[in-house]
């Protein structure tokens, strides 16, 4: 099965629903003959005769000439169009079932329905962008917050293509080197010619290593920052969560343990995406199920960008607390003093806070925000990151050159070839982070994410 597929591709391309304008978008070869199908411009000149750049006022017809809907075509000729393929988009009134009839009349002209994200797999095939500018544009239409925002727009761009492009084409001149030093004997060889060879790849390894580390943040603003909620029962920990969501999504009782399972929800603090979890109240018990929600916080506790720990502070401290205390993280953790209107009988540092009243929830959000910037180096301005695909090639890809570098430390004459051969598997793994390097699996496993219509 071929990965470039010439069919003309129909689908809608904005959310389903209501609106005031829905798009229908067709790409690819026959998109002149279906666009003059169904769609009659107001001025009688057909699609298929105007100016790329140019768009037309009209009615949009069925296969009978009966009208649809009236709206704008969009004409955008190869190769300066997102697919850089010949494209129109139709414009009608937003509503699913005019979206839905116009698309149809689209495919019954001899288009077919595109695949999830073939309009952006067309535009990487055609070389208007690489994978990783692709991924840059799932991440900012997924984008939760401004700086993921903005560090999606940098990787769409470009920016971390070009980073990921410098290790590239040093490793390649590396292997070049090295296979160039397989036809001359040893007397002919310059002295430095090994040594300058070793360290352009040690400083390849420092710029592998920067990009490596920015992986934790590309984590946190992609997937949101795991914040904890615990405490003993009744500590306040649902009303924290309610506080922090501005409604009410927990139940609140005064009975004790009325929280049995994790309870998730998302939510956005300075502009950092997070996911809440409140947790079963921390406690000795012999019931089973409350026992189960115990464990469960305990691990969710063990994995969470950070724990924010509840403590009713106007009944002396718990031994349970004190337990509980020592094991936090101090880097990754907020101790809050709730319930300090009913009197503070504990001395900790802490956020003090009255939650039923609301009394100390933004002084809350800010020590929160601070601990999870701080733990996440969130301080510097947004900037591209890699995901999980490109820190699994770029580990493979530092793996292989690392054992290039050890074979070049034991015997420069000897293992070149050994290093040469690691060297271009280092250069497999790199290539097939931009598309370099890439096969239909790997398309398909970034592209089917994408929804219908990018």
């Amino acid at each position: 099965m071929s990965l470039y597929n010439p069919d003309t591709i129909a689908a809608i391309a904005t959310p389903p629903g209501e609106g005031g304008v829905g798009i229908v978008r067709i790409s690819g070869s026959r998109v002149w003959n279906i666009a003059d199908q169904l769609f009659q411009p107001l001025d009688k000149t057909p699609v298929s005769q105007r100016e790329h750049g140019t768009f037309a006022y009209g009615k949009i017809i069925d296969a009978a000439g009966a009208e649809i809907d009236t709206g704008l075509a969009l004409i955008m000729r190869a190769p300066k169009s997102y697919t850089c393929e010949d494209v129109v988009e139709i414009q009608g009134h937003g509503g699913t079932v005019g979206m839905r009839r116009i698309l149809r009349r689209a495919l019954e002209a001899g288009a077919r329905m595109a695949d999830p994200g073939e309009f952006t797999k067309r535009a990487f095939l055609n070389g208007r962008i690489d994978l990783l500018q692709a991924e840059g544009i799932f991440d900012l239409i997924r984008a939760r917050s401004d700086r993921a925002a903005s560090a999606a727009l940098e990787q769409m761009e470009g920016k971390l293509s070009r980073q990921f492009n410098v290790i590239y084409e040093a490793f390649l001149e590396v292997a070049a080197n090295l296979e160039t030093t397989l036809d001359f004997v040893e007397d002919e060889l310059p002295d430095d010619v090994f040594s300058g060879i070793a360290d352009l790849l040690d400083r390849t390894f420092r710029a592998l290593d920067h990009l490596l580390d920015t992986w934790d943040e590309g984590r946190l603003l992609r997937e949101g920052a795991r914040v904890v909620i615990l405490g003993r029962p009744n500590a306040g920990k649902s009303t924290l969560l309610n506080a922090l969501l501005g409604f009410d999504r927990a139940i609140v009782s005064s009975t004790a343990g009325t929280t049995r399972d994790t309870i998730e929800e998302g939510f956005v603090l300075d502009g950092i995406p997070l996911r809440i979890i409140d947790t079963a109240g921390l406690r000795i018990t012999d019931d089973e199920i409350e026992a189960e929600g115990i464990r469960r916080a305990e691990a969710h506790s063990e994995e969470a960008h950070l724990s924010v720990y509840l403590i009713d502070a106007s009944q002396p401290l718990h031994d349970e607390d004190k337990a509980r205390l020592e094991k936090l993280v101090p880097e990754r953790s907020v101790i809050v003093l709730n319930k300090i209107d009913q009197g503070k009988q504990v001395e900790l540092d802490g956020v003090e806070t009255c939650l039923r009243s609301g009394e100390g929830v933004e002084d809350l959000k800010r020590a929160m925000a601070q601990a999870i910037e701080q733990g996440a180096d969130l301080t510097a301005p947004p900037h591209a990151v890699i995901s999980e695909r490109h820190r699994h090639l770029l580990i493979e890809s530092h793996r292989e050159a690392k054992q290039a570098r050890a074979f070049l430390n034991q015997n420069v004459e000897e293992n070149a070839v050994l290093a040469a051969e690691h060297l271009r598997s280092a250069l497999e793994y790199l290539g097939q982070v931009t598309g370099r390097v890439y096969h239909e699996e790997l398309l398909d496993n970034i592209f089917s994410r994408f929804c219908i219509g990018k």
